[in-house]
């Protein structure tokens, strides 16, 4: 019996034994597979993402296909953000100098009661005139081709092949025989080409001679600058057809801008100062001769003009010059006030990026009411609290960063994925999301006749922005002149005061990236063409290929910068070889 109780001992502790080596063994191996377990799964989710290019997402570290900057981890969750809250890594805020800073009421005191204005020199067109064709013909030969040439009342501008005024003049050769059966057919016919400008002494040089002459000279009417040059030899010109818009700079207008809340302290007749940066010693008194009664809807202002007398030839069109005006006294008052870098400005809205986490880099974008600017410095109406810490430098980069993301933005107003990529370049974007990118790209209204002849200037772009692709200056002079050429050869009589604008400043960009020898400046006039030839691109109604408005969030010092291309894939002419993917497609034309 009790060896029985000792065998039965004995079993227990080899049973017991046993079970702890397998299940507590096992245990052990479940533990190191769960452990094993979790660290992939957390090594499996752990991405790495370009601190320039946060949509490129990848499973493990190495190179930006874009900008070649070594990639960073990407932050694993975004716990507690908002809807439209973005937050950025320490090494995106340091690469991009990201500044912030606190928002405070200053006290302005303006005891003299003077208001400053910003403005520039305009042309006085009361003073335009426009050189036209009196009769239908080819223009054979222009003698003034360029806007600035000096034009004297009486001097030969062209000479025009007309066949209606060969014709006219066979008559008045015809008639002169019979002056004397028919005087009223003889008059007549004098007077036809009176009608076409033609002096007597012309006309009498016709009869006497006998002879009809082919091509004949257009005088000057007046004397002044060439503004425009409107035609080119070998146009075949219409009657009443402009060939130059000619300027007497002996008066300009200066033009300032005044805010919305400004307006009640400006009258008709009122004196101003004003000064220039050419001059920095002189002021010159004035007063104002109008006073704009339409606001403009897009900046919120009135323009406010004065005339100046310009015979010494001082101001110069597109001059920038400040006006003082002597306006309500304030002894002094609390007003919110930030840098003006820190405002990003759509043309409708006015924005800043406001830090919304003291501890962490998180930001939103948030709309704001300007008052008037002084100096370096805006004046917030409403949009800002006293205390508030926005973003001051680096804006652009984190509005850039908040479109990638799919945040609200600048470009955006309702939020929503705008790109997608793993690719070498950014994604492309839906319908829907082109609409919300191209908001500050103002469509406007053209003549048919108009876009029939900008199909050539389109075509030389094209070209001259490939030139800009391949880095090629020399290339890109001439290409852009060939440019300026095309453009300038096209009537813009029918177009409104902006579309003419926006014609002229492309000229000019033109004209400056064809005299520049340096790649680097000639893509700073490039940003500015493309702000002013892309709208007109995009409000033409027929075009012979699609095209594509691209955009590179980097160029223009990360203010981001747009172009046109036939191309879907990405060419980069800002930057050439070094980011040549670089951007994103933000609207068709088809």
């Amino acid at each position: 019996m009790k060896k029985n109780i000792l065998y039965l001992g004995i079993a227990v502790i080899i049973g017991l034994l046993g079970g702890y080596l397998l299940f507590g063994n096992n245990s052990d191996s479940a533990t190191q597979l769960s452990d094993t377990h979790d660290h992939s799964e957390a090594a499996a989710t752990q991405m790495w993402t370009c601190s320039m290019h946060p949509q490129i997402m990848k499973s493990e570290p190495g190179d930006c296909p874009i900008c070649g900057m070594d990639l960073i981890p990407a932050e694993t969750g975004a716990e507690g953000l908002s809807a439209n809250e973005i937050k950025m890594t320490e090494n995106a805020m340091a690469l991009a100098n990201i500044q912030t800073s606190i928002v405070g009421s200053v006290t302005v005191s303006n005891e003299d009661g003077m208001i400053s204005l910003s403005g520039k020199i305009a042309e006085n067109e009361e003073n335009n005139a426009i050189q036209a064709s009196y009769f239908e013909g080819r223009l054979e030969r222009l003698n003034v081709s360029y806007d600035g040439q000096k034009v004297n009342k009486g001097q030969l501008l062209a000479t025009i092949y007309s066949p209606n005024l060969v014709a006219a003049q066979q008559e008045l050769i015809t008639a002169a025989s019979l002056k004397e059966s028919q005087p009223a057919l003889y008059n007549a016919v004098r007077n036809k080409l009176k009608l076409w400008k033609l002096s007597g002494s012309q006309i009498n040089s016709i009869e006497s001679s006998g002879k009809v002459r082919e091509n004949f000279p257009i005088y000057a009417t007046v004397s002044g600058t060439v503004a425009m040059v409107m035609a080119s030899e070998g146009d075949y010109l219409k009657q009443g057809q402009p060939i130059l818009k000619v300027s007497n700079l002996n008066s300009v207008w200066a033009e300032f801008d005044a805010y919305e809340n400004q307006i009640s302290q400006f009258n008709k007749g009122q004196k101003i100062k004003v000064a220039t940066n050419a001059y920095p010693n002189k002021e010159f008194d004035a007063v104002i001769s109008f006073i704009d009664p339409v606001l403009n809807t897009n900046t919120r202002t009135v323009t406010v003009r004065t005339t100046l007398n310009n015979k010494e030839n001082l101001f110069k069109p597109g001059m920038f010059v400040t006006g003082k005006i002597k306006g309500k006294t304030v002894v002094a008052e609390k007003s919110l006030s930030i840098p003006a870098s820190a405002v990003l400005w759509t043309g409708e809205r006015s924005l800043v990026y406001i830090k919304t986490n003291p501890n962490e880099a998180v930001f939103e974008m948030r709309e704001v009411t300007i008052g008037a600017r002084n100096g370096d410095n805006f004046t917030i109406t409403s949009g800002l609290e006293n205390g508030d810490e926005i973003v001051t430098n680096g804006t652009f980069t984190v509005d850039a960063a908040a479109q990638l993301q799919g945040k609200k933005s600048m470009m955006n107003k309702s939020g929503g994925k705008t790109m997608t990529g793993h690719e070498g370049h950014l994604g492309t974007q839906s319908g829907a999301e082109n609409k919300a990118n191209t908001t500050s790209l103002m469509k406007i209204k053209l003549p048919i006749e108009f876009q029939e002849k900008f199909q050539p200037v389109l075509s030389a772009y094209l070209k001259m922005k490939d030139a800009f692709i391949a880095s090629d200056t020399k290339q890109i002079s001439i290409l852009a002149k060939a440019t300026s050429t095309t453009l300038k050869s096209i009537d813009r009589t029918s177009l409104g005061k902006m579309e003419q604008s926006h014609i002229k400043k492309s000229i000019e960009t033109l004209d400056n990236i064809a005299k520049s020898d340096n790649l680097k400046n000639q893509r700073e006039h490039l940003v500015v063409l493309n702000e002013n030839i892309v709208p007109i691109a995009m409000s033409l109604e027929d075009i012979d290929s699609k095209l594509y408005v691209q955009k590179c969030p980097m160029a223009n010092n990360n203010k981001g910068a747009v172009w046109l291309s036939t191309e879907k894939d990405i060419r980069n002419p800002y930057y050439g070889e070094q980011m040549l993917t670089c951007g994103s497609v933000i609207e068709e034309i088809k």
